[in-house]
């Protein structure tokens, strides 16, 4: 869930903690301090007092400060900060019941303190299943933690380990190649967890900044936005379910060369839950690509020959990988599934999404079951598009965690087509073309042709500005507007062509203009206005009152805003796609049947969040 959507969820108190460290860090004079200053002289109000959308704005000017915030609470070695960050920045895990919340790390606490048993037996027999290489490279780290540890007491202070221990082992870590699991149960064989209660971990977690509580609907909320900076703190680069995307594109003899690598016991575990177990084990995703994947003694060119497979083949993705070197195709792969999370588009429509997941309930009795045990959900989750949505589970999420078999069955009960790539054929089937175009409005109108292929949306470059237009239309009607076109028709000439026109009775219309532009920032405020001023007075001369004219665009420059905002004769107003868009979805959930007109007539800029929040009463 949106940082902002949390914020609007939460009361003041419930917030107070995140808004109180973000505040201190903007006393701090952090590096974008100009910027948040501006932000809340703008608003007029002090961080406390602002609105969600501004305090998301600072947030994302503080995020590197943030970061270092949560970092520096590892010192603290009784925090257990690892287990918990690990739970709730799994998929599924950014809404928790505070019961839910408190079983999960009671059943990760047992799971660890096996584990932990099981390694020191390993590392004290002499019969070890652990290679000598493997078991030479944890007893250094060991040593390092246990002496890290044991300094202060030496020196008859608290036992912790500091900042700058801290940064050394983590540096060791890495040049060991330890997964993060490695890592924490060798810190934790020297430092035993011991089990903290539920309102310890909430409170801990709080405490922190990371985690928003409801009291009211007992629900712990965590972020996109902190997930984010959760992961680049315990070093995860990308979310497991791209993790697990590329994964799949292995073969079993690879999988299992990754499980021997990291002391991963494959006996009794088949491909689907050696998958798990890697994802599990906290590996490093461009450590994995550059050498765990490669058996001993590949050359350089063939470790880029399978990278460039596994982006072409196996991820299926047209164009192709950039990069000279291995280390930066491997940071191109980790970019691209990096702005595909930043990406809000479901990649089919929200109604395709919702038939799908009735679709895949109906065609198999164990698929509930399937999805509420890998994102680790309680048995009363609804699975629904907008609950899923919400935890940023997105269709091709959902069909990743099912196995081959589960889709060729689907495939063939939904008369799907088979060649090819199971899961795009069956996103293919599900798309809705309509609501698919209105979810892609900002890109078609920007005429970002490389976009609109990576969502499914084939068009010429001449058709997008016809395209455009049809959408604004069909927003305004699903806003519930009468877009008449027998009365455009009448007054348009051959040289004045109005795009769209609405009725709003008693001879009174709205015009609208529609334009796309390729750079951003629409700026041909000259043209537009001499435009609707010609449709002004063709109005006129038919004894039509202008309530208003708005003009619809991608992006308007600053310079265009400023001369709108001087200009009095032709009452124009504008508004961005984007705003549109989520002007219509906050409709959809509103009480209105006919969206109130009169909440266009205000701004020059019209300002969504104000519409949004005068629709929601």
């Amino acid at each position: 869930m949106k940082l902002e959507k949390i914020l609007d969820n939460v009361n003041s108190l419930e917030k107070n903690s995140f808004i109180k460290i973000i505040d201190t860090i903007k006393s701090s004079n952090p590096k974008n301090c100009k910027e948040i200053d501006r932000i809340l002289i703008e608003s007029s109000t002090d961080l406390k007092n602002a609105d969600s959308i501004n305090i998301v704005k600072v947030f994302e000017l503080t995020k590197t400060e943030f970061t270092e915030t949560i970092k520096s609470e590892f010192v603290n070695t009784t925090s257990q900060l690892d287990i918990l960050i690990d739970i709730i920045i799994k998929d599924g895990n950014c809404i928790l019941k505070h019961n839910w919340l408190a079983k999960l790390y009671e059943k990760e606490l047992e799971n660890i303190k096996k584990r932990i048993q099981q390694l020191k037996t390993q590392l004290e027999s002499e019969k070890s299943d652990i290679e000598e290489s493997r078991k030479r490279d944890y007893e250094i780290y060991r040593a390092c933690v246990q002496t890290a540890f044991s300094n202060d007491v030496r020196g008859n202070r608290d036992a912790k380990i500091t900042d700058d221990e801290l940064s050394i082992l983590i540096t060791l870590g890495k040049k060991l190649e330890l997964s993060q699991e490695e890592i924490k149960l060798i810190n934790y064989l020297i430092i035993p967890p011991v089990k903290m209660d539920a309102e310890s971990i909430i409170s801990s977690l709080k405490n922190i900044g990371v985690v928003f509580y409801s009291r009211k609907n007992n629900l712990v909320y965590v972020a996109d936005e902190i997930v984010k900076v959760l992961r680049k703190v315990r070093e995860k680069e990308v979310a497991d379910k791209y993790f697990r995307r590329v994964l799949k594109t292995f073969k079993e003899p690879q999988i299992n060369l990754i499980c021997k690598k990291h002391n991963i016991d494959t006996k009794e575990l088949d491909y689907e839950n050696k998958i798990k177990r890697i994802i599990k084990e906290g590996i490093s995703f461009s450590n994995l690509l550059k050498n765990v994947i490669h058996k001993d003694g590949t050359n350089l060119t063939e470790k880029k020959k399978l990278i460039n497979d596994l982006w072409e083949n196996g991820l299926k993705i047209d164009t192709p990988l950039k990069g000279v070197t291995i280390e930066e195709k491997v940071e191109n792969i980790i970019s691209y599934f990096d702005e595909l999370e930043k990406d809000e588009k479901v990649g089919i429509s929200v109604e395709g999404y919702e038939k799908l997941l009735f679709d895949l309930n109906e065609t198999s009795t164990t698929f509930k079951a399937r999805v509420l045990k890998e994102f680790e959900m309680p048995e009363e989750t609804i699975l629904n598009s907008s609950n899923l949505l919400d935890f940023n589970i997105k269709p091709r999420d959902i069909l990743d965690i099912l196995s081959t078999e589960d889709l060729k069955s689907f495939i063939a009960v939904k008369k799907i087509k088979s060649r090819g790539d199971l899961e795009l054929n069956i996103l293919d089937a599900y798309k809705d073309a309509e609501n698919l175009l209105i979810e892609n409005y900002e890109a078609i109108g920007f005429r970002d042709l490389g976009k609109l292929k990576e969502n499914g949306i084939i068009i010429k470059e001449s058709e997008l500005g016809l395209k455009f237009e049809e959408i604004t239309r069909t927003v305004f009607e699903k806003l519930g507007f009468n877009i008449d076109d027998k009365l455009k028709n009448k007054l348009n000439t051959t040289k004045d062509k109005i795009d769209l026109l609405i009725n709003l009775g008693n001879n009174e219309i709205i015009i609208i203009e529609c334009k796309t532009v390729k750079e951003s920032g629409y700026n041909k405020f000259s043209y537009v206005s001499r435009q609707i001023k010609s449709y002004v007075e063709l109005a006129k001369k038919n004894g039509l009152t202008i309530v208003k004219s708005l003009l619809v665009a991608p992006d308007f420059s600053d310079d265009f805003i400023n001369e709108c905002d001087l200009e009095f004769e032709i009452n124009l107003s504008l508004i961005t796609a984007n705003s549109l868009v989520n002007i219509l979805e906050g409709f959809r959930n509103s009480k209105h049947k006919q969206f109130p007109y009169q909440l266009l007539l205000k701004d020059v800029l019209i300002k969504e969040e104000r519409i949004l929040k005068a629709i929601s009463k």
